[in-house]
């Protein structure tokens, strides 16, 4: 029997709309629709998909748990028995679709599962989803970079004081929101924010002063020297 083919593909920030035409095509081609959450209907990335092809929940659904959590130990194990079950739908011929956040390049854990699958000998195409990062700017109306200027993406387990010396732009991801907050004041810095980036709840802070420190954990922050 021929093996199936895994797709990791990126459903964009949290707006159905930016869902890619690609995306949805390939998804709605697929024979199981895998998600990382051991519970398919409270996973963001699965929510996103059904918005856009409400036909997608009618599917079989693989879900994947991925832990939230730092314990290397726990992530491996995890990444292993994810990639085990994965390939246990590829050897029965199934093209699978991993519904993934965002990008599935940038800071996505479908990329651990997606080296794992292509190492044991099966083919594993990345189909690319909106960055969190462009929808923000685009909602802020501002440019990320232009001419010259460098762009930093920075994740959340970077020091926000050593990540605000670097020049450009910096897009703090996921970040200890207080500190970076507290950082860029002492500086006299400025920055934007938008919290929960195409979602029904998102919140958007044009400036410094108007973020909160208790934003959600879906929290963009762009900071310009």
């Amino acid at each position: 029997m021929e093996k199936g083919i895994l797709y990791g593909v990126g459903v964009g920030p949290g707006d159905p709309e930016l869902m890619t035409l690609k995306a949805l095509k390939t998804a709605l081609g697929a024979d199981v629709i895998a998600v990382p959450h051991k519970e398919p209907k409270k996973c963001t990335a699965f929510n996103i998909a059904v918005g856009a092809a409400p036909e997608l929940a009618e599917k079989p659904i693989l879900p994947v748990d991925m832990p939230m959590t730092k314990d290397q130990e726990k992530l491996e194990r995890a990444y292993a028995s994810g990639a085990q079950a994965l390939m246990a739908q590829l050897d029965m011929g199934k093209t699978v679709c991993f519904l993934t956040l965002g990008d599935p390049t940038v800071y996505s854990t479908y990329l651990y599962l997606h080296k794992a699958v292509a190492a044991a000998g099966y083919r594993a195409v990345i189909v690319p989803g909106v960055p969190s990062f462009c929808a923000a700017a685009a909602e802020l109306g501002i440019s990320l970079c232009e001419n010259g200027q460098q762009l930093h993406i920075i994740p959340g387990t970077y020091t926000p004081t050593e990540a605000l010396h670097l020049p450009g732009v910096k897009v703090m991801m996921k970040n200890n929101l207080p500190e970076t907050l507290s950082a860029l004041r002492e500086r006299n810095g400025s920055a934007a924010m938008v919290e929960n980036c195409g979602m029904e709840n998102q919140r958007v802070y044009p400036t410094l002063e108007q973020i909160p420190e208790d934003a959600g954990y879906f929290s963009l922050l762009i900071v310009k020297d």
